[in-house]
């Protein structure tokens, strides 16, 4: 019983720290970009499959570039007003603002890891050091 209850409970955690991390509340409240920082905005939705795909991505890459770009995702299923102002045709697309707040990119569908480093490296955001293991 105590297992259920502990499978149970780690599950949980870590749907509700998926969640906490793809979406922030303020920065979903008009806060976007982010002045001054290089912004990635990823509008999809929790139950896209592609969108999905891109969610460990988004993780990942919102760790390694903390204090370097803003990485953002928005669901568009839970907020539908969003897709309108972002002006999005397809889930998931993502939005890529340079430093002055001025859409500079935009890609529709999934897009790799490597492929989002390039366009912000292109944009000036310097890759982060992999320590050494």
């Amino acid at each position: 019983m105590k297992r259920i209850y502990l499978t149970l409970f780690l599950i949980l955690g870590i749907s509700m720290a998926s969640l906490g991390a793809m979406h922030d509340p303020a920065l979903a409240a008009g806060e976007l970009p982010v002045k001054g920082m290089v912004t990635l905005v990823d509008l999809g939705a929790h139950k896209c499959i592609p969108c999905r795909m891109m969610a460990p991505i988004l993780d990942e890459l919102k760790i390694e570039y903390k204090g370097k770009a803003a990485i953002v995702f928005l669901d568009v299923w839970q907020d539908p007003s969003l897709g309108p102002k972002f002006g999005i045709r397809a889930i998931p697309t993502q939005v890529f603002y340079d430093k002055q707040g001025r859409e500079v990119f935009r890609h529709e569908g999934f897009l790799s890891k490597e492929n989002i480093e390039l366009v912000l490296a292109k944009l000036g955001v310097e890759k982060p050091k992999v320590p050494a293991k």
